[in-house]
């Protein structure tokens, strides 16, 4: 059957350790690069046997691991909308054989038509927590993955081999699944369930918090999830992972799996704007002790949920819509919750994520124990420091000092007519420091003289001679120069243990703002790297001053070699380049960064070009921290004459 395993173009560019252009560029120079034999004109498939030969008889280095071999097996024998169903039974398999190798092993040796007959049964009874999940028979396709999947385990183990195949799969199926970040799951188990206990997710999805939950020790785990696929896939990677795992396949509102069990704590991340949830048919629900949720706020359903399943004084960490804190239709409810002191914060992460898509905001609740009635509600903005939110909220638990962000809200001051919830609207009306003007004044006044001292000492010159010119191909060619990119398929959206710079880090000339996971192919970046976008539209270089970053999407890296170039001084001859300078060249259409026309200079001229240019950079970053300062400085200005809070100085 490993005939029949297909490839994508992202695919190959890993396995060989290109850029997916440089694919792209084989198929329209090569008349004798595989043709496709799947998928679409957008996305086409290619049999993983002819792009071997194809790479081979080009003398193309490639690496294709076991585990590699079984995702290009698993592609080639189902379609897109099977490859779930199959990965997640696959991963029931990866269970049976940590657990009991001995039984496959005994299974393995027969042929595969008998290993049809009973690997079925073999995975009901092995892994018995799997067996609801098991619905459909393996065919002579899934045999052999089986097989190979069982080799690839043996080098890499289970675990491992079944993260990788979910990895893939997250990337061919992105848009149909919503995974919480990895570190902000961290942050919803941290607190929500501070020590080892029972933690349940009413909405599991692929098990992403429960993972979490699992990582923190937690000593049981369970999940519900209408989506079998969903369920298969939450619950082999949970019984990798971890031993005491329970996965429910229903709806959890329509059908609760555990009615009347109750948790230490509850992560949730459910599903947004759903009208369909069963508004009707549950209208006279027990759960709805803080109010009948309205036809369009399914999410106050989901919050009276988790409620009811967690103990008397647990908590509950649930991921809403930031318009859920302010819409009138559920001003009731959130009044019922402050009241009964069951809402205890409300930490907000951004307003916005990188595509523009609209981040939800965290719920922190418990569920009252009948002791004294907390009297107030702490409010987080953790957009630009996430970290800010476990910090706060050790504070407010303890009674302490609050941190910056953060703001200790008495109840009353929120049961108004609107009830609105809003981190941003109190944040800087209640409880913020003092706006001291003179002391911000005296540090913008510092900041501009400061300022100057900065730039490089530079005279008039008569126009030159033209200088003799290369290309920055030219110097890629000669080795002086080194391009890379990020891989394809990489993201920052779901977060991940690693910094990545991404193209409006380079364009603010900042430090690493984003987080990512290192994918195969990942670059890491080094001091004195040049990066720039692939299509900037305005100027942007950056020069990295220290190593560790990823590089992230939609990014060309310039490594140089220190013998030959100066990284500043390339950076400076990219940047004058862009602004149409010298080069000639325009940002009006696609930049071809190869094209760029960079001076022919002894090394020794372009250091001392290049520290010119270092020094231009650094004032230019000086200035846009200054600028911001005093926009800062003019807009807290207007608000507190506005409030009331500053005043003109009158001479006495």
């Amino acid at each position: 059957m490993s005939d029949g395993a297909t490839v994508a173009a992202g695919d190959i560019a890993r396995l060989a350790g290109v850029g997916r252009a440089a694919v792209s560029n084989w198929r329209r120079r090569f008349p004798d690069f595989p043709q496709p034999v799947g998928g679409s004109s957008a996305s086409p498939l290619f049999a993983l046997t002819e792009v071997e030969r194809w790479l081979s008889r080009h003398d193309r280095p490639f690496q294709l691991t076991p585990v590699d071999r079984v995702w290009q097996s698993l592609r080639g024998a189902a379609a897109d909308l099977e490859l779930g169903d199959r990965i997640g039974y696959l991963g029931g398999f990866l269970v049976f054989l940590e657990r009991d190798p001995a039984g496959w092993k005994s299974l393995a040796d027969q042929p595969d038509d008998v290993v049809m007959d009973q690997l079925r049964e073999a995975l009901a009874r092995g892994v018995p927590e799997f067996a609801h999940l098991i619905t459909d028979v393996p065919d002579p396709d899934a045999v052999t993955i089986v097989r190979l999947a069982a080799e690839a385990a043996d080098q890499e183990g289970s675990g491992a081999v079944f993260d990788f195949l979910c990895e893939r799969y997250l990337e061919v199926h992105s848009r149909r699944h919503t995974v919480t970040p990895t570190a902000f799951a961290s942050l919803m188990v941290t607190l929500a369930a501070p020590k080892a206990g029972t933690v349940l997710d009413p909405a599991c999805g692929i098990g992403t918090l429960l993972l979490a939950a699992t990582d923190s020790r937690a000593r049981h785990v369970c999940g519900q999830e209408a989506n079998r696929t969903s369920a298969r896939i939450a619950a082999a990677r949970l019984l990798l992972h971890a031993g005491d795992v329970r996965v429910a396949v229903s709806d959890s509102l329509r059908a609760d799996a555990y009615v009347g069990e109750l948790f230490d704590a509850v992560v949730c991340n459910p599903p947004f704007a759903d009208r369909a949830w069963g508004s009707d048919e549950l209208a006279g629900d027990p759960r709805w002790e803080y109010g009948l949720p309205p036809r369009g706020e399914p999410e106050l359903a989901w919050v009276q949920h988790c409620l009811r399943h967690v103990e008397p004084g647990g908590l509950v960490a649930i991921l809403m819509p930031p318009a859920a804190a302010g819409r009138r239709s559920g001003r009731r409810i959130r009044s019922n919750l402050l009241r009964a002191g069951a809402l205890r914060a409300i930490i907000c992460r951004a307003t916005s994520g990188p595509t523009g898509s609209v981040v939800p905001d965290l719920w922190l609740l418990q569920r009252p124990d009948g002791a004294r009635r907390p009297d107030e509600v702490l409010l987080v903005d953790a957009a630009s420091e996430p970290a800010r939110a476990e910090d706060a909220w050790a504070a407010f638990s303890a009674g302490r000092e609050m941190p910056a962000g953060g703001r200790s809200i008495p109840v009353i001051d929120l049961l108004d007519d609107d009830v609105d919830l809003t981190p941003a609207r109190h944040l800087d009306a209640v409880g913020a420091a003092p706006f001291a003007f003179p002391s911000a004044l005296a540090s913008l006044t510092a900041a501009v003289e400061a300022l100057v001292p900065t730039l490089p000492d530079l005279t008039d010159a008569p126009r030159p001679d033209a200088p003799t010119m290369t290309t920055l191909g030219e110097l890629i060619r000669i080795g002086a120069v080194t391009i890379r990119q990020a891989p394809m398929k990489m993201s920052t959206q779901e977060g991940g243990p690693v910094p990545v710079l991404t193209a409006q880090d380079v364009r603010l000339s900042r430090p690493a703002s984003a987080t990512g996971a290192a994918l195969p192919g990942a670059v890491t970046l080094r001091a004195g790297d040049v990066v720039t976008p692939l299509a900037p539209r305005a100027p942007a270089v950056h020069v990295v001053t220290a190593a560790g970053p990823l590089l992230g999407p939609r990014l060309y890296l310039l490594r140089v070699d220190p013998e030959q170039m100066d990284p500043y001084f390339l950076a400076g001859s990219l940047r004058s380049a862009q602004r149409g300078g010298s080069s000639g060249s325009s940002l009006g259409g696609r930049f071809d960064v190869r094209r760029t026309r960079i001076p022919r200079l002894s090394l020794q001229e372009q250091r001392v070009i290049g520290e010119a240019f270092r020094r231009l950079m650094s004032f230019e970053a000086g200035l846009r921290e200054t600028a911001a300062l005093g926009e800062e400085l003019v807009e807290r200005a207007f608000r507190g004459l506005g409030d009331g809070t500053l005043r003109p100085t009158v001479a006495d």
